[in-house]
């Protein structure tokens, strides 16, 4: 399927999100992922194509994704993507992945997002907030500085209780400091065994995550994981 450039938005100093036209209506769940088709000049050992989860919400006319450029480490498919014009067409695989939202609308939520892991819970978010669907949602969001916090204000617009984590804080940093672990989830959340716990960010994240908390008495059903390909705890 072709998709269209149709803005970008500048999330924060190195974030941005990226608004695409399908060529046609399609549908998809929210906190679904497309494999993105960018072919350009000399690519590097990563190649032509990409992952991303969508950021945007099936509620949208416009489908985005979200991504971060970290300068001379970026592939060059992020140097390609990051210098891309309006109303350029690329491909993509249509939307796939099973880190979408329980059924059942009584489970409560907690949403674990490391950096740039944040984007299907935006989708989600935004979703839930377009469809008027009330669930019951603590956000732990992690990330290296202060600045580095995106699409907070949706979260607290829909009334999830939002909890900001930073791992390099400046001094007058008023929220939580420190790195995500089990025992640092669990004392934010309190007692885990009713809530559905959803993680993702940078795969070693992802995974020392998971093996934590399945050490800490959270079962396998409890967990729902999307790690990030290609990213590290560093580089969110």
């Amino acid at each position: 399927m072709k998709i269209r450039l149709e803005r970008r938005h500048q999330e924060n100093h190195d974030v941005r999100t990226f608004w695409f036209r399908p060529e046609k209506p399609f549908d998809y769940t929210a906190g679904q992922f497309i494999e993105m088709y960018l072919p350009h000049n000399n690519p590097d050992d990563r190649g032509i194509k990409h992952w991303f989860t969508l950021s945007s919400s099936p509620t949208e006319e416009l489908i985005s994704i979200t991504t971060k450029f970290a300068g001379s480490k970026s592939s060059s498919f992020k140097k390609t993507l990051f210098t891309l014009k309006p109303r350029t067409e690329v491909k993509i695989v249509e939307p796939m992945g099973d880190f979408v939202l329980p059924k059942d609308t009584t489970i409560p939520l907690v949403f674990v997002a490391g950096g740039i892991g944040i984007t299907p819970f935006r989708s989600m978010v935004k979703w839930l907030a377009d469809k008027d669907e009330k669930r019951q949602i603590v956000a732990l969001l992690a990330a290296n500085m202060p600045q580095d916090f995106i699409f907070v204000d949706l979260f607290e617009a829909y009334g999830a209780k939002v909890i900001q984590i930073a791992s390099e804080p400046e001094a007058d940093w008023k929220g939580e400091t420190g790195r995500l672990s089990a025992e640092k989830i669990l004392e934010l959340v309190g007692d885990a065994a009713d809530k559905r716990i959803y993680v993702s960010g940078p795969e070693p994240m992802v995974e020392s995550l998971e093996a934590d908390l399945h050490k800490h008495g959270v079962t396998k059903d409890q967990l729902v994981l999307d790690f990030f390909p290609g990213y590290t705890p560093d580089l969110k």
